[in-house]
């Protein structure tokens, strides 16, 4: 496997990291704990480095998984998690208060078993709390040595370059991929502009470039996606379309759907590292050889070509939630 600057910062991780949320909630029942340390192990003995979680993510639980997995092998990994939101009565409250972060990094460190967190993302920004006192916090967490680097999550260009002018942003997470594409409108050009590394969550549209979903496929009833406008019925069979466009292309490169959707990311800027979540080895070993395709000119062409003349259904979020994103 690779590796890859996150932007101008020292942080150097594998070309692709592993999301671990799913391993936990979001996508039906979580499976077995063991199983999960197992395969995050495996991970780290295929060449991955780059571990996300967040403390929101179980809620807790998650980092508990990723911290027991990953304690035998610290210094060969970079752990990432998120701090800002906050279960209450079983609802998610945004909360970056200054107090509160600082309250965060302890709970998160104890279950991450670490005494530094690598990068330390603002899981969304608060819009009660200047992001000024944000970046100001983790700064202060950074030179206390807790944090090495700070990171945002879903946040706006205008308030990444005012977070950015308190304490340098290494790192900043968004959805990005073939069928979530409005980070190339903004985003990207100011994270170029400042030196900031990107990292696409969902690169395979929450499992839809897989090629392995269409408008038959049921999910069991904690399933997220079942109340995602995108995934509907109906607009999981028009987007088939951009399946199909991996699938042609992945057939002339002896590849999967999956490991185009995610050698076209890689191929958009060294400074990218997208995240694929999975529960399966088999998806987690489909997932880093796309890390070996190179896609051509001609490739990319005729990617770009065909996927601008789709138009994708579906909102990505239910309205709620898309409110708490800063694109």
């Amino acid at each position: 496997m690779q590796t890859r600057k996150l932007g101008k910062s020292k942080l150097e991780v594998s070309a692709l990291g592993l999301g671990c949320m799913g391993m936990s909630q979001s996508y039906g029942l979580p499976p077995d704990k063991q199983a999960m340390i197992s395969l995050i192990r495996t991970a780290v003995d295929r060449g991955i480095t780059f571990f996300d979680t967040a403390e929101v993510y179980g809620p807790h639980t998650n980092e508990e998984l990723v911290g027991e997995a990953l304690a035998p092998l610290r210094q060969q990994v970079v752990i990432a998690t998120k701090f800002g939101i906050r279960n209450e009565q079983g609802q998610q409250v945004q909360d970056s208060r200054p107090e509160r972060i600082k309250q965060s990094i302890e709970g998160s460190l104890k279950r991450l078993r670490t005494d530094v967190v690598d990068l330390y993302y603002q899981h969304r920004v608060d819009p009660n709390v200047p992001i000024e006192d944000v970046a100001g916090t983790v700064k202060e967490l950074i030179a206390q040595g807790k944090v090495r680097h700070f990171g945002m999550s879903e946040a706006g260009a205008r308030t990444i370059r005012r977070a950015h002018a308190v304490q340098p942003v290494t790192a900043v997470q968004s959805e990005y991929s073939l069928w979530w594409r409005r980070p190339e409108e903004e985003l990207l050009p100011t994270l170029e502009e400042l030196g900031i590394g990107f990292v696409p969550f969902s690169p395979l549209g929450k499992g839809f470039l897989t090629g392995t979903i269409d408008e038959k496929t049921t999910f069991v009833s904690s399933d997220f996606r079942n109340i995602v406008p995108r995934f509907t019925p109906e607009a999981r069979k028009a987007n088939q379309a951009i399946v199909d466009v991996l699938r042609r292309i992945a057939e002339k490169k002896r590849a999967t759907p999956a490991q185009i959707a995610l050698a076209w990311l890689l191929a958009q800027k060294s400074w990218m590292v997208p995240i694929p979540g999975t529960t399966k080895l088999a998806r987690l070993d489909e997932n880093i050889g796309a890390a070996a395709i190179r896609l051509t000119p001609d490739d990319r062409r005729e990617i770009e070509t065909a996927a601008s003349q789709i138009t994708i259904q579906g909102a990505r979020y239910p309205e709620a939630l898309e409110k708490r994103t800063g694109l």
